[in-house]
């Protein structure tokens, strides 16, 4: 009987809903545990579904890692996307708000994320990269379109360096701020943004 509860509680979910699923386990479990110690059998065990319908989603682990990598991505930069004819100060200081809401709604996926350059598999250290890239190409065309700093800033090599700095000090900060659920989110707002317009000032 209980087993045919089960089925019926599988069935239930959308496709969509059943792919959401699975990533949101696998987030939590990567987030706890470097990438070699999380077996995909623990995914489907505590999802509550075969491990044929998990290879049928994703046929390996480094395809199901690199999953949760790509949405935690794509959520990172529709959150933070640039609102055009907004200043970049006050860009920066709405886009560390969502970041950081997101950081804390999402802290199981945030680490996941960020653990995923420390993973032994080429494939998914590309992913992350990438992943990587694309925030600071957002961050670059910001810079550019702001009359402050203009077309040709976001093309320095220095402020790309710098840029490129202060995601990884962002990260980092992140990271730490999770851990110690201290100072409030606004003073570490204010901190990060202080880092980057200290960074690219002329």
């Amino acid at each position: 009987m209980a087993a045919n509860q089960g089925e019926r509680t599988r069935r239930r979910l959308s496709t969509g809903e059943r792919r959401e699923q699975l990533l949101s386990v696998g987030a939590r479990l990567f987030s706890e545990s470097p990438y070699d110690d999380v077996w995909i059998e623990q995914v489907a065990e505590i999802a509550g579904v075969s491990r044929g319908l998990l290879y049928h989603y994703f046929p390996n682990k480094r395809d199901f890692f690199a999953a949760i990598v790509e949405r935690e991505s794509e959520r990172m930069l529709r959150m933070t996307a640039a609102v055009p004819g907004l200043p970049v100060r006050e860009q920066l200081t709405a886009g560390l708000d969502a970041y950081l809401e997101y950081v804390r709604a999402h802290a199981h996926g945030y680490r996941a994320f960020h653990r995923a350059d420390a993973a032994g598999d080429q494939a998914v250290r590309r992913v992350y990269r990438k992943a990587l890239a694309a925030q600071e190409r957002q961050i670059l065309a910001a810079l550019a379109a702001d009359p402050e700093f203009g077309p040709l800033f976001g093309e320095r090599t220095d402020v790309r360096l710098a840029v490129r700095g202060w995601l990884a000090f962002t990260t980092a900060v992140c990271l730490e701020w999770l851990r110690e659920s201290e100072p409030a989110p606004e003073q570490v707002r204010d901190l990060c943004a202080r880092a980057l317009l200290g960074a690219i000032a002329p």
